[in-house]
């Protein structure tokens, strides 16, 4: 059976905020990330790295379920949470 595609994918580059963002391989990582939020169905994967670098790491708290407003207010949300800091996971 073929691996299933991600329904929509969004990516965007952010500033940590002080404190950074909690990930669950790594711990905290601060400094310009790449934010990846990609659509799992009625789930999505969100992944972060230090922008340039080769290496991706899960948000805590992620897969997390698409809320009713769409991936795309899923997605500012992280972005929002990872700019504000504080080891931020996937925001509730």
């Amino acid at each position: 059976m073929p691996a299933l595609q991600p329904l929509a994918r969004l990516t965007d580059q952010v500033h940590a905020g002080p404190g950074g963002a909690m990930t669950v391989e790594a711990g905290v990582i601060t400094g310009d990330l790449t934010v990846t939020t990609t659509n799992l169905g009625t789930h999505a994967e969100i992944t972060i790295q230090y922008t340039g670098a080769d290496e991706w790491y899960h948000l805590q708290g992620s897969p997390a379920p698409v809320p009713q407003a769409g991936l795309t207010a899923l997605h500012y949300a992280v972005v929002d949470a990872i700019r504000s800091g504080a080891a931020t996971g996937v925001p509730h």
